[in-house]
Parts: structure tokens; C-alpha cells; sequence
């Protein structure tokens, strides 16, 4: 173990991906990008959720393997400094499965039925079966992922912050059953035989003093507006990507078919930069100087949309050519990634481990 992996002072993150193959630009913008600043600001753990793709995919999992080599090398080549950060597979650290079973003893079916991406998710992918346990548990098995490491803070989007609220809930429940005395609300509800009230009772009572498991902190971190070129939320789903790792003569001819302004049907005609994706890719990538350049030249007709993309396409290459550069680098060494992946799990179990035994032990199993 390096020096640099010894026990830290700082704030405690933790944050991962599901492998559903090479990274966009809009998993980068999204988190990555992020994740790459805060290693340097907190104790960071971040890894590959390959359970977590086997909720939706469980199928047909031929291309899993892959697809976690696939994130880690984009993992890598975006700036994740093993030296600093802990990168590791989820699977590979078998303690986040025992503690999703042991969180799933008391915590009540409505908790999962109620958070809001497992109705939209249903109806997103109508096409598979997803009337699993799997899938209706796996925000559980995300709240055992992260409590699993004791952070202090989960950075997330705006939409993920009820994840993270159900992970509160389920630690505070824990603390609740487990740790320190019960307070005369819960005694009480006991008493009644209200399992109703007992719930309430948990949740309301302030945190045991000496609880196991600490609330995380949501850490919302800066998520940008991010099309893809059909103009809809970038998406494998929708089909309507930019790869990190896009050749650069495809990334050109992907863009000369992104939707633009409506209004423009003709060169001649006016356009609204607040309107068209393809600036909104430009607030992203591009350099004030060209964002001014290219809406003024919208407005006024001044310049085409071919070449407001040709514009586009200079900035988002000059962003990802080193990404890229250091993705070569490691595609040709897989012992050197997979050295990283190995070390990186076997840092996480050791944090893990600690976890569990006080887990075990609360709830009487060792």
C-alpha cells in the first residue's frame, strides 16, 4: 500500500458507474469530469457497478467483461489518479452483496416501490423483463455500496438525490435498530405492536451516538445541459452519442446531423442560440470567444449551421484529444489496468471488511 493510501483526514466520496460500454460525453460532462476534481479535494472511492448493469441486462451479460475494461480505461484516460483515488470493481468486493442482504431484512418494500427512476425506468425499458427482485432492490443495493465506505458526502445530480435520501433513511433505521438504546417513542410503538409506528418512531429519533452507520451528505456537483444529436438528453438508449474515444472524422460527421434550430430552414434564415442543442454543446466545449462568435453569427444569419458545427467540432476535439491519447496508452498495457483494478479492489475490501464486522455485530451474527 502506498503512502499516499494511509488514513486520511479528509472528507470521505464515494461514487460509481454502471459498465454499459465506452463512455459518452455525456457520462463524462455528467460525472467524470467531476470525479477527476474532487480526488484531489477528498478521500475518494469510485468503481464499476457491474452488479448494478446486471439489474437491467441479466439476460444476456456476454458483453459485461468488456464493458467494465471499457470504463475503467475511460475511468483512467479521463484523469482518475489511482495514486490518489481508490478505483475498483464492484463485484470484487463481495461485502456490498452481504450488506444488501443484511439491509434487506428490515427495509420495508414501499422504500423501493416509492423512488422515482423504478416506475420511469419500467417504462424506459418496456422491452426487457424487469419485474425482478434485482431491479425493485437495487436501490438498496446502491445505498449498500455507499454506506459500505462510511462517506461523508455522495456527489450526484439533481436526480439522484432521492437515492441517496433512501440510503439516509436506511442507516438511520439501522442506527435505530441496532445501535444504542431505542428512544420511549420507538419502546412505546413496540409496545403497541405498531409496525407503522415503529417506523415513524426510527426515523424521527435523532441519530444514535454511537451509530454504526453516518448519514452521507448529498454533494451536488455541477451537471450541465448536455443533447445528444437528436437533441434529446445524450443517451445510449436513444442512440444519439459522442463517445469519449470517437475518432475525429466521425465525430465530424455525427455532428453535421445534429438538429439545430427549427427556424433555420434556409441559410438565410435567422436562428435563436437559446433555442438549438448545438450551442448548448458550445456553453459546454467552446471558448467564450467562440460562443460569442457563433450566436452572434445565428442571429444574424451570418454564418451556416455547418459551419457553427464545424466551430463545435474543433472545441470538443481539442477537449478529448488527451483523453484519448492516454486511452491508447493503456489500451496497449491491460496488465497495468488491470494491476490498478486489482489493487484498487483489494484497498476497497480492506475498508469493507472493517465495515461489515460492526454490521455483523449489531445485528448479532458474529
Amino acid at each position: 500500500m502506498t503512502e499516499n493510501h494511509s488514513i486520511s483526514s479528509r472528507p470521505r466520496v464515494l461514487s460509481g458507474m454502471r459498465p454499459t460500454g465506452r463512455l459518452h460525453l455525456g457520462n463524462y460532462m455528467g460525472a467524470l469530469y467531476n470525479w477527476v476534481k474532487l480526488q484531489h479535494q477528498y478521500e475518494c472511492y469510485f468503481f464499476i457497478a457491474d452488479l448494478h448493469a446486471l439489474t437491467t441486462d441479466y439476460a444476456d451479460p456476454t458483453a459485461l467483461r468488456q464493458n467494465i475494461r471499457d470504463v475503467a480505461i475511460d475511468f483512467l484516460a479521463a484523469g482518475l489518479d489511482p495514486e490518489v483515488s481508490t478505483v475498483f470493481i464492484q463485484s470484487h468486493v463481495p461485502q456490498h452483496a452481504e450488506l444488501h442482504t443484511l439491509f434487506s431484512m428490515f427495509t420495508p418494500l414501499p422504500w423501493l416501490e416509492r423512488v422515482p427512476t423504478y416506475k420511469d425506468q419500467q417504462e424506459q425499458l418496456r422491452e426487457k423483463d424487469l419485474n425482478t427482485y434485482g431491479f425493485l432492490g437495487y436501490p438498496l443495493l446502491q445505498s449498500a455500496d455507499i454506506l459500505l465506505y462510511q462517506p461523508d458526502f455522495v456527489p450526484v445530480g439533481q436526480d439522484q438525490v432521492a437515492h441517496v435520501e433512501l440510503t439516509r433513511e436506511v442507516a438511520r433505521r439501522f442506527n435505530a435498530l441496532y445501535c444504542g438504546q431505542p428512544t420511549p417513542a420507538i419502546e412505546k410503538a413496540k409496545a403497541d405492536h405498531s409496525d407503522k409506528e415503529i417506523l415513524i418512531a426510527e426515523l424521527s429519533a435523532p441519530a444514535a451516538t454511537n451509530g454504526i452507520l453516518p448519514e452521507p451528505k448529498v454533494l451536488l456537483t455541477p451537471s450541465p445541459k448536455l443533447p445528444g444529436l437528436d437533441g434529446r438528453k445524450m443517451s445510449k438508449s436513444y442512440g444519439n452519442t459522442i463517445l469519449l474515444d470517437e475518432p475525429e472524422a466521425d465525430l465530424r460527421a455525427k455532428l453535421k446531423t445534429m438538429v439545430t434550430d427549427p427556424a433555420r430552414i434556409r441559410r438565410t434564415d435567422v436562428g435563436n442560440p437559446d433555442v438549438c442543442p448545438v450551442f448548448d454543446l458550445h456553453k459546454v466545449f467552446s471558448p467564450e470567444a467562440v460562443q460569442q462568435e457563433a450566436a452572434e453569427g445565428c442571429r444574424t444569419a451570418g454564418i451556416g449551421c455547418i459551419q457553427c458545427k464545424g466551430w463545435l467540432a474543433d472545441s470538443i476535439v481539442k477537449e478529448i484529444a488527451p483523453i484519448q491519447a492516454r486511452r491508447r496508452a493503456l489500451e496497449a498495457d491491460p496488465e497495468h489496468v488491470d494491476a490498478i483494478l486489482w489493487d484498487g479492489s483489494a484497498r476497497a475490501r480492506l475498508r469493507a471488511i472493517q465495515t461489515l464486522q460492526h454490521v455483523r455485530q449489531a445485528m448479532g451474527l458474529e
